[in-house]
């Protein structure tokens, strides 16, 4: 026995003993925050840029301006939303997250010319407080919705589904669901909450149509409305947003994060971002509303490159969630044995829907939220929204393009054949033409090749 080999099993790997196991002993599915932790997806990653050289100028960083701005809903509505660079916080709950992590996140924001969103749950004053501009979510579950807070916001975004759990509802374990979020949800306090896959007053697109002129009503055409879809039938899914009269796009790939989600849904549903972004961007060019209607795009984008890439493919903004929280602290080695409780050690966490969280963002715990420092955190995140615009300008100079969103697939080439077939991007080593060899078919042909 003791020179026995020990072979482990592909198929019958110990994940999945473990997760067959811990089941076996719960009786019902797994659930847990972040985000998927599949390691096989395409990504942004098995794209790259190709800089400047002699068939193009580069721009100089120290002399040459390199602009980031977006305007969202110019010549659409009366007070369109303007970001002083192409990033957005996006959509996490008073109730996933807590108060003093929506304050940093809106000082922060402010700091630098850009959008929170409220997520589920209703719009918090300390957030309203905090954020100069601040995207309003009306869900399904309507949570915290107020008509009165809907015409205080820069932005409507509605919700039909997100990336971490796309066709189903969201879900607030009870020991998340504080006196406070209990009241602003109006539900009771300690109870598991799980809100609807889809809203209860409309059934398809044309319905969307009318929901959002009822928005568009109550918030007197003055703001811009967004449609948020989790990446799935995303080409048509994008062209049914727009007919129904969206002035942005939002596009949830399955990277996108959440504070609690089935984890067999997280692995297992939508598609990839890099996919999602690419499909989206040819469903507005094929209706001829590409410039007319912006396109943001979220799930995974955790720097510059991811950022750029994703503009480069199509979109106009990026939507960035769980690297907002770990600028805040999120993983960070602090307080590690109350990691070890958990089960789990520091950058591998994703226990955000026990309510536990070691570093006091995604809880209500009063003690665990004395953690988090408000004003310190909200350096934190405008230090990393500043660091990825810089990361933005350097590959847009680099291009020789003097606004970032002035990038494009042809600054791109793929690394593996998979990425270049899913993005239409020329797999490098190709350029854009065929290989000098190409004609080169007969065995006469190829002896005089040879023979060179």
């Amino acid at each position: 026995m003791e020179n026995s080999i020990i072979r482990k099993s592909k198929v019958w790997s110990p994940e999945k003993i473990e997760e067959i196991q811990e089941k076996a002993q719960l009786g019902r599915y797994r659930i847990r925050g972040q985000a998927t932790k599949r390691m096989d997806l395409p990504s942004f990653d098995d794209l790259v840029f190709t800089p400047a050289g002699l068939s193009r100028v580069a721009l100089e960083g120290y002399r040459e301006k390199c602009d980031t701005r977006v305007v969202i809903g110019e010549g659409r509505v009366k007070r369109p939303l303007v970001l002083e660079t192409p990033i957005m916080v996006a959509g996490m709950s008073f109730g996933a997250i807590n108060s003093n992590a929506k304050k940093a996140l809106g000082m922060a924001a402010t700091r630098c010319g850009i959008s929170t969103c409220t997520g589920d749950g209703g719009m918090h004053p300390v957030e309203r407080e905090a954020s100069d501009k601040l995207v309003y979510q009306l869900l399904p579950s309507r949570y915290g919705l107020n008509p009165y807070d809907l015409k205080r916001a820069d932005a409507v975004e509605i919700v039909v589904s997100q990336g971490a759990k796309p066709g189903t509802g969201g879900t607030l374990l009870g020991q998340k669901v504080s006196e406070e979020v209990a009241t602003m949800r109006d539900l009771p306090v300690g109870v598991d909450q799980r809100s609807p896959c889809r809203h209860p007053d409309w059934m398809g697109p044309d319905d969307l149509g009318v929901k959002i002129d009822q928005v568009r009503i109550a918030t007197n055409y003055e703001v811009p409305i967004f449609i948020k879809i989790g990446a799935g039938r995303v080409y048509d899914d994008t062209k049914l947003a727009a007919k129904a009269g969206a002035d942005a796009i939002v596009i949830d790939g399955m990277e996108g994060g959440t504070a609690a989600s089935p984890e067999i849904q997280l692995d297992h549903t939508g598609i990839p971002t890099v996919a999602a972004v690419v499909e989206a961007a040819e469903a507005l060019h094929e209706i001829g509303m590409k410039d007319e209607i912006k396109l943001i795009i979220g799930g995974g984008i955790s720097n510059g490159a991811d950022a750029a890439k994703a503009i480069a493919l199509g979109a106009d903004v990026v939507y960035i969630g769980t690297a907002m929280l770990v600028a805040l602290n999120c993983n960070k080695a602090l307080y590690v044995e109350d990691y070890k409780a958990l089960g789990t050690i520091p950058s591998a966490c994703h226990h955000c829907h026990t309510g536990k969280c070691p570093v006091g963002i995604a809880t209500q715990d009063p003690d665990l939220m004395l953690r988090l420092n408000p004003n310190e955190a909200a350096d934190r995140v405008e230090n990393y929204i500043n660091s990825i615009t810089m990361e933005l300008q350097i590959f847009a100079r680099s291009c020789g393009k003097s606004k970032v969103g002035d990038l494009d697939p042809t600054d791109l080439r793929s690394l593996t054949m998979n990425t270049s077939m899913i993005t239409g991007v020329p797999i490098v080593g190709m350029g854009t033409r065929k290989p000098y060899w190409a004609n080169y078919h007969t065995s006469t042909q190829a002896g005089e090749l040879l023979s060179r």
